[in-house]
C-alpha cells in the first residue's frame, strides 16, 4: 500500500482527479457556509439569542467526535465512500432546518449537521496526499484551500441577498440543492486507497489508540490554538457587522475570504520552499496582530480591511499546518493523520465559538475582548512551535 501510494506522489503535475476534487470542495463549502451569517438571527427569532455561542461549537462537537470513525473509514474503506457520507448528510439537513420551529429542535439539527464536515474534508484531505507531487504538497493545500475558500466566500455573500429577495427557508433548500452537485462529482471520481475493504459495522468501533495519531500532533497543536481565532469570528463577525452599520452580514467574511483565497497558493509554495515550520513562524504572529487589528475597528472601511489582514493570515496558515501533518503522518495511517488535524481544528473553532459567545452575551463592548483572546492564543501557538517544539528538534546543518 505505500509503495502504491509513494508511486502516485512522484507526479510531476496534478491530475484531472485533482481538479474534480476541488470543485467538489467549493460545491461543498458554498452549501453549508451558505446559511452562517443568518442562522444568529435565526435562533434569534426561536428566543435563543442568548445561545449564539453553540451555533458553531455544537456543529463543531459532532465534526470532531466523528474525525476518529472517519479517518478509520478513509484508511480502510477509502476515501471517496468517506467524502459521499459528507457531502449526503449535507444535503438532507439542509431540508430539515424549515421544519424546526424550537432552539431544541434546532440545536439537533446543528449537531446532524456536523457530521458533514466530519467526514468530507478528512476523505478529501487524505485523497489529495495521495495524488500530489510530494514536492507540491502545499502548493496542492493551496490550491485545494483557494477552492473551499471561494466556495465559502460565495455561500457567504449571497446568504443575506436570498434573505432579503426570497426568504430564509429558500436559503435552505439552496443549500441543499448546491450540496447535490458534489455528490455527483464524487460519484464519477476513482478511488485512491489500494486494497480497499468492504464496510462492516465492527469498523466503527474505535480502539484508543486508533483516536489521534502522535506523529502529527505538533502542527495540531499550533492548528487547535490558530483556529480558536476562526470561532470567534464566525460568532461574533454577523452582530458587529450590524453594530458596524452593515445590513449585508456576509460582506465582512467575503472580504475575510477572499484575501486567504489570495495568499494559499503563494503561501503553500513558501512552505514548500522554504519549510512549514519558518512560514508559521511568521504566519501566526500575523494572526494575533490581525485580531487586534479587526477587535480594534472603528468604522466599516478599517472593518474590512483588517478583516483581509486576518483573512490573509488564516490562508498562510492553514495549508501549510495541512502539508505539515501529511509530512509527519506515514502513508498507512494517513487518514487517522488528517482526522487528528482536523480534530484539533474542530476543537480551535469549538472553544472559540463558545468562549466568545459567552463573552459577548449580546453586549456590544465586550466584542473586541473576544478577538484580544483570540490574539492571545495566536501568540501562544507561537511560543510552543518557538521555543517548545524546534527546540527540541535535532540540529541539522
Amino acid at each position: 500500500m505505500t509503495d502504491s501510494i509513494a508511486a502516485a506522489n512522484v507526479k510531476e503535475r496534478f491530475d484531472f482527479q485533482f481538479w474534480l476534487l476541488c470543485a467538489s470542495s467549493f460545491i461543498f463549502f458554498s452549501s453549508f457556509n451558505m446559511i452562517i451569517p443568518e442562522l444568529p438571527n435565526y435562533l434569534t427569532q426561536l428566543g435563543g439569542a442568548e445561545y449564539k455561542g453553540l451555533i458553531i461549537s455544537l456543529f463543531t462537537l459532532t465534526a470532531g467526535l466523528s474525525r476518529p470513525f472517519s479517518g478509520k473509514l478513509a484508511d480502510t474503506v477509502g476515501r471517496i465512500p468517506v467524502m459521499l457520507v459528507g457531502a449526503i448528510v449535507c444535503f438532507i439537513i439542509g431540508f430539515a432546518y424549515p421544519m424546526v420551529t424550537t432552539i431544541f429542535g434546532f440545536f439537533v439539527l446543528r449537531l446532524l449537521h456536523g457530521f458533514s464536515t466530519g467526514f468530507k474534508p478528512t476523505g478529501t484531505s487524505a485523497y489529495v496526499a495521495d495524488i500530489v507531487p510530494v514536492n507540491r504538497r502545499g502548493e496542492a493545500m493551496g490550491i485545494l484551500g483557494v477552492f473551499g475558500s471561494v466556495g465559502s466566500g460565495v455561500g457567504f455573500a449571497i446568504s443575506s441577498y436570498v434573505v432579503q429577495h426570497f426568504s430564509l427557508n429558500v436559503l435552505f433548500y439552496a443549500s441543499s440543492f448546491v450540496s447535490i452537485f458534489s455528490v455527483i462529482i464524487l460519484l464519477g471520481m476513482k478511488e485512491t486507497l489500494p486494497d480497499k475493504q468492504k464496510f462492516q459495522w465492527h469498523q466503527l468501533y474505535i480502539h484508543r489508540h486508533e483516536i489521534l495519531e502522535p506523529k502529527v500532533m505538533a502542527p495540531s497543536i499550533v492548528l487547535l490554538l490558530c483556529s480558536f481565532s476562526y470561532g470567534v469570528v464566525l460568532t461574533i463577525v454577523p452582530d458587529f457587522s450590524v453594530h458596524m452599520g452593515m445590513s449585508n452580514k456576509g460582506i465582512f467574511l467575503a472580504s475575510f475570504i477572499g484575501a486567504s483565497i489570495l495568499v494559499r497558493v503563494v503561501a503553500g509554495r513558501l512552505s514548500d520552499k522554504y519549510g512549514r515550520t519558518r512560514i508559521l513562524r511568521y504566519s501566526t504572529l500575523f494572526l494575533a496582530v490581525a485580531m487586534v487589528l479587526v477587535g480594534s475597528s472603528q468604522n466599516i472601511f478599517t472593518f474590512l480591511l483588517y478583516g483581509a489582514l486576518l483573512g490573509a493570515a488564516i490562508g498562510t496558515n492553514t495549508p501549510t499546518l495541512f502539508a505539515w501533518t501529511v509530512d509527519l503522518s506515514d502513508p498507512l495511517k494517513r487518514g487517522r493523520a488528517v482526522a487528528t488535524m482536523y480534530i484539533a481544528l474542530e476543537i480551535g473553532i469549538g472553544l472559540g465559538s463558545l468562549i466568545s459567545g459567552f463573552i459577548f452575551g449580546n453586549v456590544m463592548e465586550r466584542i473586541p475582548l473576544t478577538f484580544y483572546l483570540g490574539a492571545v492564543l495566536a501568540i501562544l501557538s507561537f511560543v510552543y512551535l518557538e521555543f517548545v517544539y524546534l527546540r527540541n528538534q535535532p540540529k541539522i546543518n
